[in-house]
């Protein structure tokens, strides 16, 4: 049964109504179904069932605490590309030794953080920055696990935006330099050499890709092997795609996992372990944006539903002009007219939907944006000095709200007048 659906015209979260949650909370209001997070990550583990693995959530997609203890409770790892996300992690009831730290920009206090927590790999991303971590660890008298991030120039077919493995990317180091930098770090007292990494971009809709980039670490692990340098895990990232409501056709997990099982066989008498990293694919669909109407209005040329949530709320419409369904959360059999869409915020880009056939709903009546879990709350911001929304876990018939509204006061913690 879907996470989010009607019961007799009305929509409901798992057996919770979402008008109830708005009435109780207020809007807007971010509303996640345990269930499906469960669902998700489960189907997602089933998928690799047979290779020694282990699944480090992407953190970044979604870290509002209450969504990583569901994570922690299922058994995940955590991919993390700062401290912060390190420390909610840990707070979330999360094991060191389970986390890999990704990102181009690590600074020295975080590798700190990181090497006293222990955790369990890094993933380095340049010459400069493996010679920094080096150093560090020598001078806090402890050895960083390593793997080196490689850019295998692979095209994901995504949105630029979210892109990460093409050569003219930040991310990663390219496959002619990794072998020569793999051999330097074998040599650096302070790093220890565990693994490979690759992430070529989010919202990935077709398996070639993960395939074209696996083939690619297998090469590479194979060509290490050589060099005497032991791999003990292949880090393939994250980015496996979901619907976003518009009939496209995305792998489903157990596609994603019979690719990544074909392209990994080189290796499997080498007793290699797989790290994945994936956030949008676990908790994307388990997340909803309920937000209220507060007017509707003509001009000569669109009508407009403007609503009480704004780009500060869900910032994915705005910078990346993405789709997301949107359905009245009462009486949704209507006759439909195309509308915008709008939030609050004095920007023409505040918007969720353009030209979209929807009912024509009255001040106050309830609208749900769906596959809002990922990238939503994670990037939602104080834009305006709007407080930031509250979020509710759902648990069957109960919810619980795992993220209280914002307060004005909330708003100027931490400032001073000159």
């Amino acid at each position: 049964m879907p996470a989010f659906d009607y019961h007799a015209h009305e929509l409901y979260c798992e057996d919770v109504p979402l008008a109830k949650i708005a009435a109780d909370v207020g809007t807007p209001v971010y509303v996640y179904s345990r269930g499906e997070i469960e669902r998700a990550y489960r189907a997602f583990d089933a998928a690799l069932e047979g290779i020694p693995h282990e699944i480090c959530y992407a953190v970044k997609a979604n870290s509002t605490l209450g969504v990583l203890g569901v994570l922690v409770q299922l058994g995940a790892g955590a991919d993390i590309v700062s401290a912060g996300e390190l420390y909610r992690w840990l707070r979330a009831g999360g094991v060191a030794s389970s986390v890999v730290f990704s990102g181009v920009g690590k600074t020295e206090g975080e590798m700190k953080i990181a090497l006293d927590a222990g955790i369990g790999c890094f993933n380095i991303e340049s010459a400069e920055e493996l010679a920094v971590l080096d150093r560090v660890a020598q001078s806090v008298g402890k050895r960083a696990r390593i793997s080196i991030r490689v850019n295998p120039d692979v095209d994901p077919e995504t949105h630029p935006y979210i892109s990460t493995g093409l050569k003219q990317n930040k991310f990663g180091v390219a496959m002619a330099e990794a072998r020569g930098l793999f051999r330097e770090a074998a040599g650096r007292p302070g790093l220890h050499v565990v693994g490979v990494d690759c992430h070529i971009g989010s919202q990935l809709t077709k398996t070639s890709p993960f395939s074209d980039a696996i083939a690619r670490l297998v090469e590479l692990v194979q060509g290490l092997g050589k060099d005497g340098i032991k791999i003990t895990h292949v880090d393939i990232g994250g980015g496996l795609g979901i619907d976003y409501g518009k009939g496209d056709t995305v792998p489903s997990p157990a596609e994603y996992g019979q690719a990544v099982r074909a392209g990994l066989a080189p290796l499997s008498s080498l007793g290699i372990k797989l790290v994945t990293e994936p956030g949008r694919v676990i908790v994307g669909g388990a997340g909803a944006l309920i937000t209220r109407v507060l007017y509707r209005k003509n001009n000569e040329a669109k009508h407009f539903t403007i609503v009480d949530a704004a780009m500060n709320d869900l910032m994915r419409p705005a910078l990346y002009n993405s789709y997301h369904p949107i359905r009245p959360v009462e009486r949704p059999d209507r006759e439909v007219c195309p509308t915008d869409v709008v939030g609050p915020i004095c920007e023409t880009g505040d918007f969720f939907a353009r030209d979209r056939a929807l009912p024509t709903l009255d001040a106050g009546e309830l609208l749900c944006i769906g596959a809002a879990g990922a990238y939503g709350a994670a990037m939602s911001s104080n834009y305006n000095s709007r407080p930031r929304a509250a979020e509710v876990l759902v648990d069957g018939a109960s919810f619980t709200v795992i993220r209280a509204r914002e307060s004005y006061e909330h708003l100027l913690a931490g400032e001073r007048l000159a």
